[in-house]
């Protein structure tokens, strides 16, 4: 979409999604349950193999806010989201994959801000939760983060972000893991300031598996983006690295 193009109310809600019949439904109900009405939902379906595009498609013709997009080889979840991307009207973009939530008033209280205060990227406390339902403290956000604080560590939220693309035109994601990490650094290495809204407004669904493998992976991610992605030293890498490793512990005890 041109800028002329975008909507100046409208958010655009870009949701990947693979092979989640189990969650879709509920996803998107928050979606539509946002007491913010200026919306549109792009729904990409990776290529799932089970029932995701169906449901998807059933949406949509129930609710003419949502489109979806059909992808037809799985390219993985920034590529979704990327495709999400270039289809979207919207002046303002917000991030939610399929299996998490909102809160009703998670896109009004973002718009309000960002438009009484001149912010072009907010976001927000959210909270975790696993399979027994049961939730986690909310996670804490900053009032304002830099490029230099947050290469201490990613304390936005994918699912709670809004950026506004007169300034951000292109929120687009590269193919790597932590791929909305490597995207906020970039936003922010040009000198711009992620604001956080201490309010909890979303649900972040945590997957089954091993934690411990996925934090050993997660570390291993990191220090790739420190050293590969952003270029730093093996001497400030280090220090980020070990900010980064604290920080970690914080959100571990604040659970």
């Amino acid at each position: 979409a041109c800028v002329t193009e975008w909507d100046s109310n409208l958010v655009s809600v870009i949701m990947p999604a693979y092979n989640c019949k189990a969650f879709l439904n509920d996803s998107v109900s928050s979606v539509i349950s946002q007491t913010y009405p200026h919306w549109e939902l792009l729904i990409v379906d990776d290529a799932s193999t089970d029932r995701t595009a169906a449901i998807a498609e059933a949406l949509a013709a129930r609710e003419k806010r949502i489109r979806v997009i059909r992808l037809e080889k799985n390219a993985g979840v920034a590529k979704a989201r990327n495709a999400g991307l270039e289809a979207a009207n919207g002046r303002y973009v917000a991030f939610l994959d399929s299996d998490d939530l909102w809160l009703p008033e998670k896109l009004n209280t973002q718009i309000e801000f960002m438009r009484s205060t001149g912010a072009v990227f907010s976001f927000t406390q959210y909270r975790r939760f696993g399979k027994n339902g049961t939730l986690s403290k909310p996670i804490p956000v900053p009032r304002e983060t830099s490029y230099k604080q947050l290469l201490t560590g990613n304390v936005i939220g994918c699912l709670t972000v809004v950026v506004d693309r007169t300034a951000i035109p292109d929120p687009s994601m590269p193919s790597i893991r932590h791929e909305d990490y490597v995207t906020w650094l970039r936003i922010l290495r040009s000198g711009k300031i992620a604001h956080g809204i201490s309010l909890d407004l979303a649900r972040y669904r945590v997957a089954s598996g091993s934690v411990s493998a996925n934090k050993k992976k997660a570390a291993g991610w990191t220090w790739n983006i420190y050293r590969n992605v952003e270029g730093l030293s093996l001497a400030r890498s280090s220090w980020c690295f070990a900010n980064y490793f604290l920080h970690a512990i914080y959100i571990r005890c604040t659970r």
